[in-house]
């Protein structure tokens, strides 16, 4: 462990608050960029599916990079591995912020994403190792207000920049931060490793790399292309088998990339299963609410941003509160309360209709944030307290990929709900209302009926998506219930040495 970050001395705030403005401006930008497609596509001359990449690619470079942080964490310190990744970021924004092809820009924001991608799991980390169990939830409170709080006031921020300036400004304005945080850290880092002997089975990041990729990759692209496109399920089938392989291979190393023996603790394993269902589950009102609100309804990108802008408030506010009622009450009770607010607010929002008014939607968004405040860090925190500090790089490095993973689940899968059910309804309507017509319609009134039925239809298949979230809500409701209050794991490793110093002390006598 690094020198300087042990929970037995006074944790590292100076490290700390580095390292979260580091994982502040990676995650903000994960999301920036969203609102900005449409205009990139103009300025660039290129299509909907061309443009996605800048998503995809950013998903992707995550996806292939974190399961490879567990064996970075454990094989440098703190200060490189910073340095490391904000230098990627940095050069990859300023690359972005000046590229004038598209292909310049892709690879810019894959430079970007290799850094962030070691950011997070790098920060959460160096929480678990600088806080007793007794007084971690306040601290990982923190850590959830960049988690959550940043990406969500992306869409917003971006929003209001593309209203008065170009897509460039959202590179051009986070540049100078990157750039000033790296300096900061290159000064004021100063943390020390040992000399670790470790090394990196290639075979293992080859095989982890198609596995979690090619599931991202063919996820991601079923929404747009259908789960019967070769490019769908051919991925996926690849990034299975792969990913099958890769965990076989895990469990023969004797020291592997990524250890899967986390998962014998019960409350790890337990704070998984939520995590993955709660994510999918979160994504709908992330893809489906904007789909809702400026296609259906017509309103701007800005006022859109806005109206997800208090929620996203009320959840920053609410992240450090919610660490610190973790370490007073546990995981459990949170979890129940957030859970049962989560789905409720989610069977709201499956009753749009075409007059629901801008401040319902944002009481309704705003609960909904409120309520997955209350689970997302506790979950994962009273999973994380369970770990022998040894398996920490471990538990964090699959806590983000799976998020990654169980994110394009999502998606792709409610993007598919919302589609096909969008078929259904518009057939359904259509068939309604040739039957009511006595008379052959005017092109004008043929036309104005089409596009009722069209939005019509669209409104009902983003209803029934909101419909599948509940139920998907509703098994995080159910499993939260076994929630026990986690307590740190002996370390099997240090009890086998201290057994053998035992027996070697009783045959010396």
């Amino acid at each position: 462990m690094d020198q300087s970050i042990s929970k037995n001395n006074q944790p590292p705030y100076g490290i700390i608050a580095i390292l979260l403005i580091g994982a502040f401006i990676s995650m903000l930008n994960e999301t920036l960029l969203n609102v900005a497609l449409p205009s990139i596509m103009k300025d660039l001359n290129i299509t909907a599916s061309t443009v996605q990449w800048l998503s995809t690619g950013y998903m992707l470079v995550n996806g292939i990079m974190i399961p490879s942080t567990a064996f970075l964490i454990q094989k440098y310190s703190v200060r490189r591995l910073f340095l490391i990744a904000i230098s990627l970021f940095s050069i990859g924004t300023i690359i972005a912020g000046f590229s004038t092809s598209f292909p310049v820009l892709l690879i810019a924001r894959m430079v970007q994403a290799s850094g962030s991608a070691i950011m997070m799991p790098l920060l959460m980390n160096v929480m678990l190792t600088s806080f007793s169990v007794e007084k971690r939830g306040a601290a990982m409170g923190l850590f959830g207000l960049v988690f959550i709080f940043a990406p969500a006031i992306g869409p917003t921020l971006s929003g209001w920049l593309l209203e008065h300036y170009n897509w460039r400004i959202l590179f051009h304005l986070v540049t100078p931060i990157a750039i000033i945080v790296l300096l900061i850290g290159f000064f004021l880092l100063k943390d020390k490793k040992e000399k670790v002997d470790l090394r990196l089975d290639l075979l293992s990041l080859v095989l982890s790399s198609i596995g979690f990729g090619g599931l991202l990759y063919g996820f991601s692209s079923a929404g747009n292309k259908g789960w019967d496109s070769p490019q769908v399920y051919l991925t996926i089938g690849v990034g299975t088998i792969s990913l099958v392989t890769f965990i076989l291979r895990q469990f023969k190393l004797e020291k592997p990339m990524l250890n899967f023996r986390i998962y014998q603790y019960p409350m790890f394993a337990l704070s998984s299963a939520i995590s993955i269902v709660i994510t999918m589950a979160m994504f709908s009102a992330m893809l489906l609410l904007p789909i809702y609100v400026q296609t259906i309804r017509g309103i701007s990108p800005m006022r859109s941003g806005l109206l997800l802008l208090p929620g996203a408030i009320l959840m920053g506010i609410m992240s450090p509160i919610t660490g610190k009622l973790f370490d007073k009450f546990g995981g459990r009770v949170l979890a129940i309360v957030g859970l049962s607010i989560t789905t409720l607010t989610t069977y709201f929002l499956s009753k749009l209709t075409l007059d629901t008014s801008y401040t319902q939607l944002i009481l309704i968004y705003s609960g909904r944030m409120f309520g997955i405040s209350m689970v997302m860090m506790p979950v994962m925190t009273n999973g994380l307290n369970q770990l022998p500090a040894r398996f920490y790089p471990h538990g964090t490095a699959m806590n983000n990929t799976l998020q990654q993973v169980s994110g394009a689940i999502g998606s792709a899968l409610l993007v598919t709900i919302m589609s096909n059910r969008t078929k259904t309804h518009a057939k359904e309507l259509a068939a309604s209302a040739m039957k009511h017509i006595t008379e052959k319609p005017t092109p004008q009134a043929l036309f104005a009926m089409k596009q009722h039925i069209g939005t019509k239809a669209m409104l009902e298949g983003i209803n029934d998506s909101f419909i599948v979230s509940v139920f998907i809500a509703c098994i995080a409701l159910f499993l939260a219930f076994f929630i026990k209050r986690s307590k740190q794991a002996a370390d099997p490793l240090e009890v086998k040495i201290t057994e053998t110093q035992n027996v070697r002390k009783i045959a010396s006598n």
